[in-house]
C-alpha cells in the first residue's frame, strides 16, 4: 500500500448483521484490506462498532460510506429493528473523519452492481442491456428493497432510492386475488413487502394452507410453530423435502416477484436491465429460471413487447452492497488522508 493512501471505511448495516470493511485506492472496492461481520444487536451503536474495528486493525481512515436498511433523509437514518438514530455529521465528528455518507442499502447495492463481474450474476431472462439505459434493482430479503439508477455522461452510475416495496400489492389471477382478500383481514393495507420477502413467505404459506388444510405435514407444522423465522423452514421443506405445500408457496412467490420485476422495468423504463438481489433469490435459482418468473414478468398487456427486450440478472455475490458502499467511498474520498 502506498504511504499516505486514503483508506476508506465502508459498511452494510442491517437489523441483524453488520459488515464493515476497510478499502484502499490501490486494491479497489472488490478487494478489501480487511473486513468483519458483526451481530448488530450486540453493540450500542455504529460508532462503537467502527471504533473497535479500526482500533483492532491499527489503521486510520479518512472517509466512510454506510449502506443502511431504510430511507436516508437529510443525512439521517434509522435502521429497522434497531434503536439506532444515525446522523452523518455526528458520526464524522466522533470517528474523526473527513466525511460520513449514509446511503439506502439498495442504492449501495446499485453501486455494487456496476462493479460485478459476469460470473457473479446469473441470467434469469436473457437480453442485451443498453449500457446507457436505466437499471432497476429489486431485492427480496427480510423486507423488499428497490432502487434504480441511470448512467451519467461519463458512464458513472447515479443511483436513487425507492420505497417501492411498500406500494400496494396488485394481484394477478384468482389465486392472488384470494391471497389479497385473506391478508386484508389481517393487515388492512397489503404492501408488496407483505407477499414478496422473508416476512411475506409465511403469509403465502398461510394462505395456501388455508385453501388446503390437509396439505400440511404434521412435522412441518411443528417445525414452523417452534421457528423464530419460518421463511427458511418453508424454503428447506420445499427444496430439500419436496413438500408440495411449501413448493407451491415458493412458486407463488416467484410469480409475484416476476410481476413486480416487470412493473419496475416499466416504471423506470429499464433498458439497462433489471437486477435481482437479496438473500432469497440465490437459494431458488432453479425456480426462477423454469419459466414462471418469465411469464409473470412479461404479462404486461400492450407493453409486453417492451419488457421482452429487458434482460434480468440475479446477483450472486453476497457482499455486493458492501462493494457498492466501498466504490462510493473511494470515489468521494480525498486522494490522501
Amino acid at each position: 500500500m502506498t504511504p499516505g493512501s486514503a483508506l476508506v471505511l465502508a459498511g452494510d448495516l442491517g437489523g441483524t448483521k453488520t459488515t464493515l470493511g476497510v478499502f484502499s485506492p490501490e486494491r479497489g472496492p472488490r478487494d478489501p484490506v480487511a473486513t468483519t461481520r458483526l451481530v448488530s444487536g450486540d453493540h450500542s451503536g455504529l460508532a462503537e462498532m467502527c471504533e473497535a474495528f479500526l482500533h483492532g486493525l491499527g489503521v486510520k481512515v479518512c472517509h466512510a460510506v454506510f449502506g443502511v436498511a431504510g430511507p436516508v433523509i437529510d443525512g439521517r437514518a434509522r435502521i429497522t429493528n434497531l434503536p439506532w438514530d444515525l446522523k452523518e455529521a455526528a458520526l464524522a465528528k466522533r470517528l474523526g473523519l473527513h466525511r460520513v455518507t449514509l446511503l439506502n442499502d439498495l442504492v449501495a447495492m446499485a453501486h455494487g452492481v456496476a462493479e460485478l463481474e459476469e460470473a457473479e450474476s446469473v441470467s434469469v431472462i436473457p437480453g442485451t442491456a443498453d449500457p446507457a439505459g436505466p437499471i432497476g434493482i429489486l431485492a427480496p430479503g427480510t423486507g423488499l428493497g428497490m432502487a434504480w439508477g441511470i448512467r451519467g455522461d461519463e458512464g458513472t452510475l447515479r443511483a436513487f432510492p425507492s420505497e417501492g416495496g411498500h406500494t400496494a400489492f396488485a394481484p394477478q389471477g384468482e389465486l392472488q386475488e384470494g391471497l389479497l382478500a385473506f391478508l386484508r383481514k389481517q393487515y388492512g393495507y397489503v404492501s408488496n413487502e407483505r407477499v414478496c420477502s422473508g416476512m411475506g413467505l409465511p403469509n403465502l404459506y398461510a394462505w395456501l394452507r388455508h385453501t388446503d388444510p390437509e396439505a400440511e405435514p404434521e412435522w412441518l407444522a411443528a417445525a414452523l410453530a417452534g421457528a423464530e423465522d419460518p421463511a427458511p423452514v418453508i424454503t428447506r421443506a420445499a427444496l430439500e423435502k419436496d413438500v408440495a405445500l411449501a413448493r407451491r408457496t415458493l412458486e407463488l412467490f416467484v410469480r409475484i416477484l416476476g410481476s413486480l420485476a416487470g412493473d419496475l422495468a416499466l416504471t423506470v423504463l429499464a433498458t439497462g436491465g433489471i437486477w435481482i438481489g437479496g438473500g432469497i433469490a440465490p437459494r431458488i435459482v432453479p425456480l426462477l429460471v423454469d419459466g414462471a418468473f418469465r411469464e409473470a414478468f412479461l404479462t404486461k398487456g400492450r407493453l409486453r413487447r417492451f419488457v421482452e427486450t429487458v434482460p434480468v440478472r440475479l446477483i450472486q455475490r453476497a457482499d455486493t452492497p458492501l462493494v457498492g458502499a466501498a466504490s462510493r467511498a473511494l470515489a468521494d474520498a480525498p486522494m490522501r488522508a
